[in-house]
């Protein structure tokens, strides 16, 4: 069997740039994802960035399912803390029935942006429910089996799907493991995120023993990654650099992850409340196609997964295609390890 490969590209926009630029790559990415054969191409959610044009994958999929014609493609994710749950299974249910078979619904744990605009998206919001009640009435509504205690039972969403979105959670510690588990329901870890091995390994362990078998399905994880691969391992951590992301906890109790120190303490100013600053080495796979076929195979016998959903974050475009082609090309007939 060999190892499965997605990609989750957040449409970055470098220096120099623009967003149009940055969403026109994103094409290019998806269709060469296909290109080679890769499982899956999700996208992201961010809010209020000047870095990031992704801020809504609900009509970026749309426009990449009309320009693919096999891959996957999905979320990466959407953040339902900031959503009805109806609305989010209409907008999959419309993209499932234009493309049957084609579409997941990746959904995010993280509010996908600061605080102002955290404020912006909930703003009229009177009824809020937690994110666990809200991942039970999206997979309930998505698959138009609204129980008989749920106080809108009857409605349904349209159109009815012939074939509904798949849900993942995506998370990054034991907390999203166990709530995958509890609803039965596909989970991505995130090790760029997290950066901690072993915390992979605990939370995919946990999450398949305390998985819920529900409509016969079976636990399915998959390990999130930067992935870069190039000639010569020299040449990979050169295009790597070192990539950092931070970790803001407010004194309230919640936290927070952003891409750079500036955005870090952004979000600390506009939650109006005590914070703290982690600075955090990003987990960044690396090397030629040799020595990352033998890191992604090391990871996949401790881990147990057979898919890895990576992102390249490499400033050319043209190199950053070309890690993939690479990547494409180590993992051609690699045996998983039993």
């Amino acid at each position: 069997m060999t190892i499965s490969i997605g990609i989750l590209d957040q449409s970055p926009i470098y220096p120099g740039s623009t967003a149009s630029e940055a969403l026109a790559q994103t094409i290019r990415l998806a269709q060469k994802a296909e290109e080679l054969g890769f499982q899956r191409f999700w996208v992201s959610e961010h809010h209020d960035s000047e870095t990031l044009a992704g801020s809504s994958p609900e009509v970026l999929i749309s426009h990449l399912l009309a320009k693919t014609e096999r891959i996957r493609i999905g979320s990466g994710g959407i953040m339902l803390q900031h959503y009805s749950p109806y609305k989010v299974a209409e907008n999959f249910n419309v993209l499932a029935s234009l493309a049957p078979g084609r579409v997941d619904l990746g959904v995010g744990r993280a509010p996908g942006g600061l605080p102002r605009s955290t404020q912006a998206l909930q703003r009229g919001v009177t009824e809020p429910q937690t994110l666990t009640e809200k991942l039970v009435e999206l997979e309930a509504y998505v698959n138009n089996q609204v129980p008989e205690s749920h106080p809108l039972h009857g409605i349904k969403v349209s159109p009815v799907a012939g074939i509904p979105a798949d849900i993942y959670l995506l998370g990054a510690s034991l907390d999203s493991a166990q709530l995958a588990a509890s609803l039965g329901l596909p989970y991505v870890f995130s090790l760029s995120i997290n950066g901690d091995r072993s915390a992979a390994i605990e939370a995919i362990q946990v999450y398949k023993s305390n998985f819920q078998r529900t409509s016969n399905r079976s636990p399915q994880a998959i390990l999130a990654l930067s992935v870069i691969v190039a000639d010569t391992d020299q040449a990979a951590h050169e295009l790597a650099f070192e990539q950092k992301h931070y970790k803001v906890y407010l004194a309230s109790g919640k936290k927070a992850t952003v891409g750079t120190l500036e955005q870090a303490e952004e979000f600390g100013r506009q939650a109006n409340e005590p914070y703290t600053i982690e600075e955090k080495t990003t987990e960044v796979t690396r090397g030629s196609k040799e020595t990352v076929r033998e890191q992604l195979v090391d990871l996949q016998r401790l881990t147990g997964v057979e898919e890895f959903i990576v992102t390249a974050r490499i400033e050319d475009f043209a190199e950053r295609v070309r890690s993939y082609e690479r990547l494409a090309e180590a993992l051609n007939d690699v045996e998983t390890i039993a």
